[in-house]
């Protein structure tokens, strides 16, 4: 067992293995899992959460390495979780963002952590949420969480992050088929990264042409700015941060920031009460009741939503 209170301590005094070892649990769902959660709580809401997404080869992970160190420079602590997808086959995954960032491995102010989805969809891992609080709770000013590359409808960052960025880069795909990803909806920061690239131009103005479609913010709203970058060499970094923290002071000025948070806790508590439903019906293939439930479907005696009535009315019961 583990002596969660000292490790939170360790944790809040900025030791990495103490961070570290509190992710674990998290991922591994922890029979201590709920005393960790419970410890880290009056210690949460502190931490600015910002999504990084985008499809595969638009520079997400030097992007990311680049705003950890405008940060820095910034004198702020930096927590990264950067979500790789896992094989299929082994399970495991090639975390090959912590290798791009490994320039701020030997820096006490950043923690990274590479997480792999596990099958998770959506562009994140399930263990994502608490890992941010634990990232929270661990002092860290800001939060960056670098989903895997993401296609047309994996956007759950938008509802884990304070502020969503989606990453663009010239030639990585027609317009039309742009403005029909779902990650042209979440975005409250675009970047169009790689912009030494012929075609950069071109794609910020049918980006910005994109966003305007069918927009119906009033006066006040907040409009995603459009920064153009080159990652690589740092160029424009300094303007998303910039783009970053006028997005949060907007959504201060405006109350957008609490609620946003009260969403997403809401999210969590919702995910994890179902998570305990699903437990409590266990195997459901190998579940006796159940299987004559569906005996009684395929002769005709039941429909499928009566039969799903008496499966919940016999978990809520106790039965």
């Amino acid at each position: 067992m583990v002596d969660v209170p000292t490790l939170v301590e360790q944790a809040r005094a900025g030791r990495p293995r103490a961070v570290a070892r509190l992710i674990s649990l998290v991922e591994g769902a922890s029979p201590q899992l709920r005393e960790v959660m419970a410890a880290l709580a009056p210690l949460t809401g502190n931490a600015y959460v910002v999504g990084l997404t985008g499809s595969p080869g638009v520079g997400k992970s030097t992007s990311t390495s680049a705003l950890v160190s405008a940060y820095r420079r910034a004198g702020k602590r930096v927590g990264v979780l950067a979500v790789d997808p896992s094989s299929p086959f082994s399970g495991g995954a090639l975390l090959g963002d912590r290798v791009r960032m490994s320039e701020h491995a030997s820096d006490p102010g950043v923690y990274i952590r590479s997480m792999a989805t596990r099958g998770h969809l959506g562009g994140l891992a399930w263990s994502a949420p608490q890992a941010i609080r634990v990232l929270d709770a661990a002092g860290c000013d800001v939060i960056l969480v670098e989903t895997v590359g993401v296609g047309q409808s994996e956007v759950e960052i938008a509802s884990q992050a304070d502020t969503s960025v989606v990453l663009l880069a010239p030639g990585m795909g027609d317009g039309i088929q742009a403005a029909k990803a779902g990650i042209l909806e979440i975005g409250d920061v675009y970047v169009v990264n790689k912009a030494d690239r012929d075609g950069a131009d071109a794609t910020a103005r049918e980006l910005n042409h994109m966003l305007g479609l069918g927009e119906s913010r009033g006066p006040g709203d907040w409009r995603p700015p459009i920064v153009k970058t080159v990652a690589a060499r740092g160029v424009g970094i300094d303007e998303v941060v910039e783009a970053l923290e006028k997005h949060r002071a907007w959504m201060e000025e405006h109350g957008v920031l609490a609620e946003r948070r009260v969403a997403r806790a809401a999210r969590e508590v919702e995910t994890i009460a179902v998570t305990r439903l699903r437990e409590r019906i266990g195997d459901l293939h190998g579940d006796r009741h159940l299987g004559a439930l569906a005996e009684r479907i395929v002769a005709g005696g039941l429909d499928p939503y009566a039969a799903a009535d008496e499966l919940v009315a016999g978990l809520t019961s106790g039965a």
